[in-house]
């Protein structure tokens, strides 16, 4: 009767994995790359829009200032879809996995970004509250220059995310907008690095390099 039984409770944990990671009819489970992905590129976005307002609101030089609206706009807008797929794969915001906890396996052998020194270390490029309390505080080319360092940081995080999500996902409107972020971001990275070399800055070192 042994036998049976295994054989039984195999298959219901090949179901609960399933579900998982697959869902209801086909959508992302709460435990898929998507899913995760989602949630995580929305906290993401969400510290990038706060750094924009927050260098906004210092009255900093116009091509400054239209960056900062574009990042308000652009990732504002983005993270609405994440919480959107969300709600329509029926998937809570909230969840008790770790971030970046999707790149780490479903068999797919991608692993989670190492922490960055000088970051929260909870996802690639994401600023420490010691760093945003410094960005608070600074005034005038100063404030630019940290909010440019701290922005192409955040952006090589994104697109790092991203990246990921390219490697782990088929799913048509997921795959499309990693895609969209590693396009429009890496661009935004150029920009600001030459931003950066006009107000005679360097970025932090590349959390890139090693990919």
């Amino acid at each position: 009767m042994r036998k049976p039984v295994l054989i039984v409770c195999g298959v219901l944990v090949l179901a609960v994995a399933a579900f998982l990671l697959f869902g209801r009819d086909g959508t992302p489970g709460d435990a898929s790359p998507e899913a995760g992905f989602a949630r995580d590129m929305a906290a993401h976005h969400a510290q990038a829009v706060d750094m924009a307002f927050i260098i906004r609101d210092k009255g900093p030089a116009r091509e400054i200032r239209n960056l900062a609206f574009d990042i308000i706009n652009t990732q504002s807008n983005q993270r609405g879809m994440f919480l959107g797929w969300l709600q329509q794969w029926q998937l809570s915001q909230a969840t008790d996995q770790r971030p970046m906890a999707w790149m780490s396996g479903h068999g797919h052998g991608a692993a989670a970004p190492s922490a960055t020194p000088g970051t929260s270390g909870s996802m690639p490029g994401m600023a420490s509250p010691d760093e945003l309390t410094k960005l608070k505080q600074a005034q005038g080319t100063q404030a630019e220059v940290l909010f440019l360092q701290l922005m192409i940081r955040h952006h090589e995080g994104g697109v790092q995310m991203a990246e990921g999500l390219l490697k782990l996902s088929t799913r048509s409107e997921v795959v499309s907008m990693a895609q969209k972020i590693v396009d429009g971001q890496s661009g935004e990275i150029k920009l600001m690095t030459e931003l950066l070399r006009q107000r005679g800055a360097q970025p932090y070192p590349s959390i890139l390099k090693s990919q």
